[in-house]
């Protein structure tokens, strides 16, 4: 049957016939919502079909500037960091093995946990064990170190010393990746597996350059970790001098060779393995606008900053003269309270210190860009992920839509209406005894008696209204 639609010239179409179509319209805009996310799902590309191609994905408007010519990354993708509209991406869903830059999604898990200004006395256990050929920043045992040290060990020289000593604070480097594995998880980075959390080469230690993006998209909410991968250079603790007795210090550089040098880079993360060849992840700012870059394996090493400039100057061109190829997903583990700054403390402390959101950390988050600015939360309550909220908005709906029906049947007396069963008349006629219409459409109301009709309905409305606004008030 096709559906009754409002008829525009009729001058009697309730309030009520209206607000049912109103709420029919966010009924269907959620259904539809909704179904294209389990479409997705059932495709089982996350971001969308086109990135799991494993060729250049790219769509042009009119005006948009041809992309580099010249890139040889195994795999790579642009992307907004704000709308998560992916720009362009050739193979953003190939597994491969990640390098340092899997030491985004450490930090992103690590890092909340304790306050940047603890002291860690570093045990001999801790710098055991570390991969041959490892980048190291120079942690010396049975030393104490700041936490804030340790974290520009981390991201300045890629120090996998320094990842092992946080690691076992953070209760060993099993619980570490099994904490990252599952943060990645929650991020949807179906493609990543976490074997070491440094990212040092082992059999079956993968991501993707789609992962690699969530991991930077999350970790720049994070206002320690946005500061850490910004810094080009930092005094570093060193031993005990021998003759004086004091710790002395030494510089370390950045080794992310565009900080300082692409015009708006952020940051975020470089590496280099073997078998990994060269990666690199980064964002950069430009008119208000962030753009994140992740290249794989490009032919040479040194090619692989080379390219993601391109990309990046691609993609400030680019930006409104291309459709999106996919989206970066968003995160479905609600932000804890005070995460983007908060002393956190370790796993025995980290609840009690969790909920304590001091005026400090609230400054540091409005430091933030607003895309990377974590959501308001009324209470300091844990929110709710993106699929429980999309749930939660259609219950909702149909809640007010099936109040709106009760209230119909009730204020509305059941006039028959003489109609040819199976005629428009007739199948509004039934529709408004219903007291709503079907999705889609609604009643038009004729004649002396239904006249009589609409008005007592629209009484009713104005009562309801009333008693609404009064209870509203409160006791005068």
């Amino acid at each position: 049957m096709p559906p009754t639609r409002i008829s525009q010239k009729s001058p009697y179409v309730t309030r009520a016939a209206a607000g049912a179509a109103a709420s029919a319209l966010v009924l269907a805009v959620g259904a539809s919502t909704a179904l294209a996310a389990l479409a997705q799902d059932a495709a089982g590309v996350v971001g969308g079909e086109r990135l799991g191609r494993p060729d250049v994905q790219v769509a042009p408007l009119s005006g948009a500037p041809a992309l580099p010519p010249e890139l040889t990354g195994r795999s790579w993708l642009v992307a907004d960091a704000a709308t998560g509209e992916v720009l362009a991406a050739r193979n953003a869903h190939q597994p491969m093995p990640p390098a340092s830059t899997l030491k985004m999604l450490f930090a992103d898990t690590v890092l909340p946990k304790f306050d940047r200004a603890q002291e860690h006395q570093v045990t001999p256990a801790e710098l055991a064990n570390l991969g041959a050929g490892s980048s190291l920043v120079g942690v010396k045992e049975n030393l104490p170190y700041r936490v804030e040290d340790l974290w520009r060990g981390v991201f300045l020289s890629s120090g996998n010393d320094a990842v092992h000593v946080l690691a076992h604070m953070n209760g060993g480097l099993q619980q570490t990746v099994t904490e990252m594995q599952a943060r990645a998880r929650t991020l949807q980075a179906n493609d990543t597996r976490v074997l070491s959390p440094d990212g040092y080469d082992m059999d079956g230690q993968v991501s993707s350059a789609y992962d690699l993006t969530l991991f930077a998209r999350a970790g720049l909410r994070n206002a320690d970790f946005r500061s850490y991968c910004a810094t080009r250079t930092a005094h570093f603790p060193g031993g005990l001098d021998k003759l004086t007795g004091q710790r002395t210090s030494f510089d370390i550089a950045n080794t992310d060779r565009l900080l300082g040098k692409y015009p708006g880079l952020i940051g975020v993360k470089n590496g280099y393995t073997t078998n990994a060849g060269a990666t690199f992840t980064g964002a950069a700012e430009r008119g208000g606008r962030t753009l994140l870059v992740t290249v794989m394996h490009p032919e040479a090493q040194g090619k692989v900053y080379d390219e993601a400039a391109s990309l990046l100057d691609w993609g400030f061109a680019a930006a409104g003269k291309v459709q999106p190829v996919g989206q970066l997903v968003a995160d479905t583990a609600a932000p804890a309270a005070g995460a983007a700054t908060g002393p956190a403390a370790g796993p025995a402390t980290g609840a009690a210190t969790g909920q304590a959101a001091t005026a400090a950390e609230a400054a540091a988050d409005s430091q933030l860009p607003p895309w990377s600015r974590p959501p308001v939360l009324s209470g300091g309550g844990s929110g709710l992920a993106p699929a429980v909220w999309t749930a939660a908005v259609l219950g909702s709906a149909l809640t007010a839509l099936a109040a709106a029906r009760t209230v119909a049947r009730r204020r509305t007396a059941p006039v028959p209406a003489p109609a040819v069963a199976g005629s428009p008349a007739g199948r509004g006629a039934a529709a408004y005894r219903g007291g709503a219409t079907a999705l889609g459409g609604a009643t038009a109301v004729g004649g002396r008696g239904r006249r009589h009709l609409a008005r007592r309905a629209r009484a009713a409305l104005r009562s309801a209204r009333t008693r609404r606004s009064r209870a509203a008030s409160g006791p005068l």
